[in-house]
């Protein structure tokens, strides 16, 4: 089993020491303004966070921001991987409400600037792992799952969490039309244990600033043991329920999309290996992509494996 370790570098080596210090300065104030004043997640221009190292990281080399923010699956907006970015134009994320209700003692809604308010944002460098077979190493600001759900004192009966996405076909081209690649919204689950796991977070930014219209503002999942599918964007609710909850790939495809979706080199996708990705790691998709072996639950093994102790990982898949 591959073991991960923690980072050799802090998210300050991100970019140039110098560049990277001058442009928070510059920004950090404008930061505090924007949130106070209910901006945030702004699409016309992203903000700077403040955020504190994370506990998790890696030290394999980033990937570039704007193949992060450019090179993105968000059917909501279409199939196309450059589609969340042309076809995102309309998209207002703000303002944002999030309710988190269902099997709990204490549901509530919350808006951003309250979420921004009451969870310190962490810096967290992850690898992603597409089903697709593609791979990218991203530095999210975000903060633990686990927070917000012990915010709301989940019963003693909720086994499972659900998650649903923004329906909003006025602002989303992807959700228009006759022909539909999915139901909306859409929406995803995860056992109550895997919420929990301190890896799970919600995230709110990427490279150190709130995060575009198209990789999900302004507040998504990420897992990062898991294919990136289950990392649902434009999260409107979370609710926590005892019994598995639907997600929407699984739904559609049952046969090529399992709930659980763990990144798993020994569990082929009926139309293509699991064996080997490609890494995306710069000087344009193509001539900057690395092919490699990929690792059991995306390398974080070490931590989440015993989540699945005496469970065949190839029938829950």
């Amino acid at each position: 089993m591959p073991v991960y370790h923690p980072p050799r570098i802090t998210p300050s080596h991100i970019t140039a020491r110098d560049v990277y210090l001058s442009r928070r300065h510059f920004l950090g104030g404008a930061a505090g303004l924007l949130v106070g004043a209910g901006l945030f997640g702004a699409p016309a221009r992203a903000a700077a966070l403040q955020t504190i190292p994370g506990p998790h990281g890696t030290d394999e080399p980033l990937t570039p921001k704007d193949i992060v923010t450019s090179y993105n699956n968000f059917y909501e907006f279409g199939t196309g991987k450059s589609d969340p970015l042309n076809r995102s134009g309309a998209y207002r994320p703000e303002p944002w409400t999030l309710t988190v209700d269902g099997l709990v003692a204490r549901p509530q809604t919350f808006d951003m600037d309250e979420l921004m308010r009451s969870f310190p944002l962490e810096e967290r460098i992850y690898r992603m792992r597409c089903v697709e077979a593609w791979s990218m190493v991203i530095p999210w600001a975000g903060f633990p799952l686990r927070a917000l759900l012990d915010k709301v004192e989940p019963l003693g009966s909720a086994k499972h969490v659900a998650f649903v996405g923004l329906k909003r076909p006025e602002e989303m081209p992807g959700q228009r039309g006759m022909f539909q690649p999915m139901r909306w919204p859409y929406v995803e689950g995860l056992r109550l244990d895997e919420a929990r796991h301190p890896l799970t977070i919600l995230a709110t930014g990427v490279y150190g600033e709130t995060l575009p219209r198209q990789n999900g503002a302004p507040i998504r999942l990420v897992v990062p043991w898991k294919y990136g599918f289950k990392g649902i964007k434009a999260i409107t609710r979370i609710a926590l329920t005892e019994h598995q909850p639907p997600s929407s790939w699984n739904m559609m495809q049952p046969e090529e999309y399992g709930f659980y979706a763990n990144v798993n080199p020994a569990v082929d996708h009926p139309r293509w290996s699991q064996a080997r990705e490609r890494r995306i790691s710069g000087g344009g998709f193509l001539s900057g992509s690395e092919h490699r072996p990929t690792l059991p639950f995306n390398g974080y093994g070490e931590e989440v494996a015993q989540l699945y102790a005496g469970m065949d990982l190839k029938a829950h898949y």
